[in-house]
């Protein structure tokens, strides 16, 4: 019998359209692996002691993003997003978050985003009191989460 550990939280990496630009990034965190389809109840004339549960929406998550801010990219790309110039590619972009055995090497789960774009960006609070790194947030809104 093959023992199988679960995959470590802390080796995965984000890759954010390929096909336009191909950023592979490294965050501190990844949150907003999550989506859920909406029941719906339904009553049948005459039954009074159940209701149908149908099929509703399926609602994806905003996927959030943190790192330690070292460059402008992101923030970039909020800022272009917010004041589009003229033709060219749509702002929104898809992409991978993958998940890394603990040797970095082997992918061992992958999730795709399709047609996101950024909805939020913040920085963690400045603050000369303390000697913490500075912490940027992108949140992401998108069009559906595939496993795979």
């Amino acid at each position: 019998m093959t023992r199988k550990d679960p995959f470590l939280a802390f080796c995965f990496r984000v890759t954010i359209d390929k096909e336009v630009d191909g950023k592979v990034a490294f965050f501190k965190s990844v949150g907003g692996l999550s989506y859920e389809t909406e029941v719906v109840e339904h009553r049948e004339g005459g039954e009074n002691n159940s209701t149908h549960k149908l099929v509703g929406a399926t609602k994806w998550k905003n996927i959030t993003l943190k790192r330690g801010f070292a460059s402008k990219e992101l923030i970039e790309w909020r800022e272009r997003w917010l004041k589009p110039v003229g033709p060219g590619p749509s702002m929104r972009r898809s992409g991978t978050i993958e998940q890394l055995s603990a040797d970095g090497k082997t992918v061992v789960a992958k999730w795709t985003f399709r047609n996101g774009w950024p909805v939020k960006w913040e920085l963690s609070e400045l603050d000369a009191s303390k000697s913490e790194v500075s912490i940027e947030t992108l949140e992401i809104a998108h069009e559906g989460l595939s496993f795979g």
